[in-house]
């Protein structure tokens, strides 16, 4: 009876470690945290083709599989180029995600009562936005009011810092005094950070290596090609970018084509340590 007992303790305990093997493991246990993200300049919805079409945006974006994306470029209320409608609570619907929208024009309406005619950035994630802000850039007097948004991102427990922005395309030094604005908002947190957006501006430039200096370019990482990103139908320059900081390690990263804007979107993989 002894050895009988003895044998069943021995058998139960060579069972144990094949069950806790067995067992799945939760995200938190998995050594890094898949992340995909995205920067597109939409203009405002309407492709090369000069048509206007918010639903092959979001059909893009989701073949993508990003969890976080920076779009530029975005109505909200704005005029009858994109028939007043609300773009990023549009998205947001659509796509089924968080957003934070920032209103770099802010207009009044055209008849009382109604909502203010806004353009600017916004930024749409699958996982919780717990904070969101809007800093204005420097901006000489015949330029356009341009921003940085910020939303901190809950990524399954662990906090994202994601900044999206576009820099004024017409103005060299205008831009540079952009740059270096966003390197002094953004500074040297510790929390694993993405700049991504329209940076107007190629890889060679002072703003470009202003903001390299802080923040690396995913695209020499892993990027196949040139990346061009500008004309859509015949592109010639790379000036879409997704910057990260050291936590952040890209995996892959491509260019989809499409005609949905006159700008190609980025599109870069990750693991958030």
């Amino acid at each position: 009876m002894r050895k009988l007992l003895l044998g069943t303790i021995a058998g139960l305990l060579m069972l144990l470690p094949t069950a806790a093997a067995a067992e799945p493991l939760s995200q938190a246990d998995l050594p890094g945290r898949p992340l995909t993200v995205m920067t597109y300049n939409i203009h405002h919805g309407a492709g090369i083709d000069g048509v206007l079409d918010l639903e092959r945006i979001a059909v893009l974006i989701e073949k993508s599989g990003a969890d976080v994306v920076g779009l530029q470029e975005v109505d909200r209320h704005w005029s009858e180029r994109s028939n007043w409608v609300d773009q990023p609570a549009w998205f947001a619907k659509r796509l089924k995600m968080h957003y934070g929208y920032a209103a770099n024009l802010d207009l009044p309406p055209l008849n009382p009562g109604e909502p203010n005619r806004q353009y600017g950035t916004a930024i749409l994630s699958r996982y919780p936005i717990k904070d969101f802000t809007n800093t204005l850039l420097p901006k000489y007097p015949a330029g356009e009011q341009r921003g940085l948004a910020v939303a901190t991102v809950k990524v399954r427990g662990a906090d994202l810092r994601f900044a999206n922005t576009h820099l004024t395309h017409n103005n060299n030094a205008e831009r540079l005094e952009q740059a270096q604005k966003v390197v002094e908002v953004l500074g040297t947190s510790k929390t694993p950070t993405f700049l991504v957006g329209d940076l107007n501006a190629r890889p060679d430039t002072p703003e470009i290596k202003t903001l390299t200096a802080l923040l690396t370019d995913t695209w020499p990482e892993v990027g196949v090609g040139p990346g061009y990103t500008i004309e859509a139908d015949n592109p010639t320059a790379r000036i879409d970018y997704l910057l990260h900081s050291s936590k952040l390690s890209p995996t892959k990263a491509s260019v989809p084509v499409s005609l949905a804007s006159d700008h190609l979107p980025v599109v870069a993989s990750y693991i958030l340590g």
